[in-house]
């Protein structure tokens, strides 16, 4: 399943919200250095979605708080 993500990095708490279907927003209390906001989210969407961390990808938006994330259930 691929999904779109908004990214708020800095954020007072970590969050996953479902907005609809196909699109979520991630708070991360995480800032973006070093690729460590991207570790953060995939890890909080590995918990929401209940899968390992390893079949979450980041597709599109490496460097971009709007992002194309694959889920493989």
């Amino acid at each position: 399943m691929r999904i779109k993500v908004k990214v708020k990095p800095g954020a007072s708490e970590n969050e996953v919200k479902k907005i609809d279907e196909y699109l979520y927003e991630v708070r991360t209390t995480t800032i973006p250095e070093k690729g460590k906001a991207n570790e953060k989210v995939i890890e909080l969407l590995s918990d929401f979605f209940d899968v390992p961390k390893s079949k979450i990808k980041i597709i599109k938006g490496q460097a971009s708080r709007e992002k194309e994330v694959e889920v493989v259930e």
